[in-house]
């Protein structure tokens, strides 16, 4: 069936039933489907005259966005763009961009890192050429350049780096039968800070606020071992840290494991091998340490849990006495205990060296660029 419409325009049933689609669906903007009316209209016979006051337009319009269907169809109502095509940034461009951000800013920017606005500006400034900070994001995005972060690294310099990383990974994968491994450290000077209001606390549509100053109650020394099978965590607080309290403290980490063979993972602090310690550990030879290399405390697990309870339980935390911190710190252990959860080792230590000689190479590299 062919339906004659006014002005030479004929429409096919499946014309009209497309147009007919247009004008009930939801996804169309309302002038779209009114451009369709108005064709409808016009194929059903009405007058222009008439069909222009229905849709609330004039006549030259009708006769508009009926040439627009005669000569291009459906696609013909829809809303074209005006603006001219965008030009594309060159690729000389580009590259500059990306060059410039994985180095250090100019040193007559002033700069510490790049911002995309400052990049943008930069850009223009030396380059003469436009380009928008939005842009400059979605090309760091894209390659997966974040600028405005930054993280930390320390390659050990530990010449006995590779056997100690070995010797921990191995006890953390494949530890002796039977054995007890426990990562132990102690985290120092930690403060009992109370504010100088009362914390508000939150709300619908409000999150938790409190005031930016606060007072010092003094610190205490958390000393902790965790279970590495297990993942239950012995710990104790003393005013001071040093060998004798370190000593005491071990022999309390160690006496529920009596009679079993004890590796201790710990760092190359002096309080850890004083006089008093090493005469212990020649009396308990079943109780064995484990140094972490130098500079790499990382790879001791205990680490991990101290960063839990800061985040946890400490430093959002109010006290009003070095008291009320320690008691905080003893819950928190015993609300830990109620449901331990050991963490999962998977690094091997091919892995851990692996990365390590690729940032000593990638350091290298850098230096040698830098002395040119």
């Amino acid at each position: 069936m062919i339906v004659v419409l006014t002005g030479a325009v004929e429409l096919s049933t499946g014309e009209e039933t497309e147009l007919r689609a247009l004008t009930n669906s939801r996804d169309v903007p309302a002038r779209v489907a009114t451009r369709a009316r108005i064709v409808l209209w016009c194929a059903e016979g009405r007058r222009k005259k008439e069909v222009a006051s229905l849709a609330g337009v004039s006549r030259p319009t009708v006769d508009l966005w009926l040439d627009r269907y005669a000569t291009d169809g459906i696609p013909g109502l829809l809303d074209q763009s005006h603006a001219a095509p965008r030009e594309q940034v060159p690729a000389r461009i580009r590259g500059r961009i990306l060059a410039l951000t994985q180095a250090s800013p100019p040193g007559e920017t002033g700069l510490s890192h790049w911002s995309s606005r400052e990049m943008a500006a930069y850009i223009k400034r030396t380059e003469g050429v436009a380009v928008s900070h939005n842009y400059v994001a979605k090309l760091w995005r894209e390659h997966g350049l974040p600028p405005h972060r930054q993280g930390t690294f320390k390659v050990g310099k530990d010449p006995e780096f590779a056997d100690k990383v070995a010797d921990i990974v191995g006890l953390y994968l494949q530890p002796p039968g039977s054995a007890v491994v426990l990562c132990v450290d102690e985290k120092t000077q930690v403060q009992a800070l109370d504010r100088t209001q009362p914390v508000l606390p939150i709300a619908f549509g409000a999150a938790e606020k409190r005031t930016h100053d606060y007072v010092r109650h003094g610190t205490t020394n958390l000393f902790a071992a965790l279970n590495v099978d297990t993942g239950e965590v012995f710990g104790e607080c003393k005013p001071t840290r040093n060998g004798a309290d370190f000593l005491a403290f071990l022999k309390q980490a160690v006496k529920p494991h009596h009679g079993k063979d004890i590796h201790v993972v710990l760092d190359n602090l002096s309080t850890h091998t004083t006089p008093q310690v090493r005469a212990w550990l020649e009396k308990n030879p079943r109780v064995r340490f484990h140094f972490t290399p130098k500079g790499s405390s990382w790879i001791n697990q205990i680490e991990n849990w101290f960063s839990i309870i800061t985040r946890q339980a400490i430093r959002r935390g109010t006290f009003s006495s070095v008291k009320v911190l320690i008691s905080r710190i003893r819950d928190y252990i015993q609300h830990w205990n109620t449901n331990p959860k050991p963490f999962a080792w998977t690094a091997t230590a091919d892995e851990i060296l692996a990365k390590v000689r690729l940032v000593q190479t990638n350091i290298k590299k850098l230096v040698d660029n830098n002395a040119k």
